[in-house]
């Protein structure tokens, strides 16, 4: 997905009951790149993705794309909690989106990404057999099933065990290379290994931090150098 737009988030600001939680954020995601975004809980990360996303309305500033196309229909949004239907089987879970729309389904695409995500053998079993691990291992699936340009994440492996996690996480690396990212996370680690840029949301009100540029090509090797001086600097200015 080469053709991927930029994400441009200019002057945004967000107000609940008087109070200020974010004023003033003005970012851009290169077409094809993926940002981390990290910071203190409640400071705004979420709600800065549900208003990327159309879910939210901010009190001002604007979302767009560098196309000038409208975003609605290009978004592929993963939420913190699986969100799985506990009627409908893990393989139609993955599939829900196009069945909403009235699409035709690609049970085969599907499967191949269950397969993929570790879990082509309970394609066929409901949510509540999975493990919390399982369930957020079928909500990455189905994320990526929707193959939107833009894709907004949020602590999607969270879940995970450690090594679930890294191989997840390369997975994601591959079939998200060529997609406009935004993805949170609380893990320094995470954020250096898999983003080509990182941003720091906090303060109160929130401000963006200036965006660090990762060394390399993700994902990067747990022991790369330039990920590991990437993570130092990071944990310096978030213990700041």
């Amino acid at each position: 997905m080469s053709s991927c737009p930029s994400l441009l988030i200019q002057d945004l600001a967000l107000h609940y009951g008087g109070q200020v939680i974010f004023e003033h954020l003005d970012l851009t995601i290169a077409g094809g790149q993926l940002v981390a975004l990290l910071g203190p809980s409640g400071v705004g990360k979420t709600s800065l993705l549900r208003i990327i996303a159309g879910l939210e309305a901010p009190f001002a500033g604007s979302v767009s794309a560098s196309d000038g196309k409208p975003l609605a229909g290009r978004i592929a949004y993963m939420a913190q909690q699986d969100l799985l239907v506990p009627w409908a089987k893990v393989i139609e879970n993955v599939m829900l989106g196009a069945n909403l729309r009235g699409e035709t389904p690609e049970p085969e695409r599907a499967l191949h990404l269950l397969e993929r995500v570790g879990l082509a053998a309970r394609a066929q079993a409901l949510p509540a057999a999975l493990s919390g691990g399982m369930r957020q291992r079928v909500a990455i699936a189905r994320t990526l099933y929707e193959q939107r340009p833009i894709v907004l994440m949020d602590e999607p492996f969270s879940a995970l065990d450690a090594i679930t996690r890294t191989k997840i996480q390369d997975l994601a690396a591959e079939l998200l290379a060529g997609c406009t990212t935004l993805l949170i996370t609380h893990d320094p680690l995470e954020a250096c290994r898999i983003s080509h840029h990182l941003v720091v949301l906090a303060g109160a009100p929130a401000r963006l931090g200036a965006p660090i540029a990762v060394p390399g090509t993700p994902p990067r090797a747990l022991d790369n150098l330039g990920l590991l001086q990437t993570q130092a600097e990071l944990l310096r200015m978030l213990a700041a």
